[in-house]
């Protein structure tokens, strides 16, 4: 089932973005391992006292220059309260009540999800005194802390484990593959659902999911039970601006986060765009099967532009995740969609894939034997065994001397010589060296 989510909001500068950092336990503003998927972060999977959650800093979603401040903060608690299980409400101790902060909790009181407030930066006992001026928010008990000093968080996270789900308030359906359709506004999400479910194959039964607005359809295809998780339903109810519509990542990643594979849909005149690679990010780091599908191929059709043009394109796009299967699709006429799913249950079958330990020992030892380790900083590195520890997705631990001389592009070698031996299209791989000192992943 999808992990609670959890949502920072308050007006600018009260330590959002501080105290996300603090949550997840690193800096991530801007984070990224691989190449070309450098990108600012706003959500982030965490763990506090056991309990898994998905957290939001709306800070991040400050990305509309064309509008007045005010509206920059309503679309982000507009956002909060829509998809959000708990908010967290940010305000400053040392600016007091701020007709912001009033501003931002007249639209969270109204709603029916719980507030948790905050009153940052408070790191000495006299600033203790000025947070229970804000009582007058009328959003229960002000919990003070400082994100910067690590002072009070566990109090106020423990009032927000509290509000976690005991059970999901609908039992996840029983699925052979849980396959979740995800991408940018206007590029046929919902098309391609309806054609999915189209008349040549089983509707099983329309399920709700776990947003209010968002119904997952199981549908029978060569046998197999597919859940279809949908995030096409982006649009509010009321006034709620485009910018939503446009920014909004919390759906997708609750989508992510339940599937088992991913596709990640464009659209054919416009394939690409940094909010599609945003979007990647999401489901390169949750380690799900990759598809990347590209729609409304149809309307190339005639202007001399190849397949072959457009998959070199998102090859040199998406070079963090060339091992994701491209596949071209008109939602509208019908074509490519059996393809699509095909490979799909395809990926699944790869990211659930697990390797005899004598086959992958002999397919490793024979290519460190053909490029052997040289280490790094002059250490030198010796690579006794390996073993997949773990499915979905496939996790390799490799038994070296030393865990830290094992070099970035050294891993890339392996990685590529296992995806040689045993395909794993779709599928990441998970890396792990466990050395005599120390493990590194």
């Amino acid at each position: 089932m999808s992990k609670p989510v959890v949502a920072i909001v308050g007006r600018p500068n009260v330590g959002k973005s501080t105290l996300f950092n603090r949550l997840v336990g690193r800096s991530v503003a801007i984070v990224s391992k691989q190449s070309g998927t450098t990108r600012d972060r706003v959500t982030m999977e965490t763990t506090w006292a056991d309990h898994p959650f998905i957290l939001v800093d709306t800070g991040g979603l400050e990305l509309f220059p064309d509008t007045d401040l005010w509206r920059q903060v309503r679309f982000q608690v507009e956002t909060a309260i829509e998809d959000a299980d708990v908010i967290v409400m940010v305000v400053d101790v040392t600016q007091g009540v701020t007709v912001s902060d009033v501003e931002v909790a007249e639209v969270l009181r109204p709603g029916d999800k719980p507030v948790v407030l905050a009153v940052n930066k408070v790191d000495t006992d006299s600033k203790a005194d000025g947070a229970h001026e804000f009582h007058e928010l009328g959003l229960g008990e002000p919990f003070p802390i400082s994100g910067y000093h690590n002072l009070g968080l566990d109090d106020m996270m423990a009032e927000v484990l509290s509000f976690f789900p005991p059970e999901p308030e609908f039992p996840e359906p029983e699925a052979d593959l849980r396959l979740a359709i995800v991408g940018r506004p206007n590029v046929g999400k919902s098309q391609l659902l309806n054609a999915l479910t189209g008349e040549n194959r089983s509707i099983v039964s329309d399920v709700p999911g776990t947003t209010r607005d968002t119904i997952d359809t199981l549908i029978n295809y060569r046998d197999m039970d597919v859940l279809l998780i949908d995030t096409a339903g982006i649009r509010r109810r009321g006034k709620i601006g485009t910018g939503i519509e446009k920014y909004s990542v919390i759906r997708s990643v609750r989508a992510i986060d339940r599937a088992d594979v991913v596709i990640l849909l464009m659209d054919a005149m416009e394939p690409a765009t940094a909010q599609d690679t945003h979007i990647a990010g999401y489901i390169l780091d949750s380690y799900k099967g990759f598809v990347l599908g590209v729609n409304k191929w149809d309307l190339l059709e005639g202007t001399g532009v190849t397949k072959g043009e457009i998959e070199a394109l998102l090859r040199q796009r998406f070079k963090f995740a060339t091992y994701a299967p491209v596949r071209f699709m008109s939602a509208l006429e019908g074509n490519g969609l059996e393809d699509l799913l095909d490979t799909s249950i395809h990926v699944f079958g790869e990211w659930t894939k697990d390797i005899p330990r004598y086959e992958l020992r002999r397919t490793v030892m024979g290519a460190i034997a053909e490029h052997p380790p040289s280490g790094v900083r002059g250490r030198s590195l010796k690579i006794y065994s390996v073993a997949q520890d773990e499915t979905a997705p496939p996790r390799f631990t490799f038994f070296v001397n030393r865990a830290d001389s094992v070099h970035f592009s050294y891993e890339r070698y392996l990685e590529n010589r296992i995806r040689q031996a045993y395909d794993f299209s779709g599928s990441p791989l998970r890396m792990r060296f466990q050395g005599r000192r120390r493990t590194r992943t």
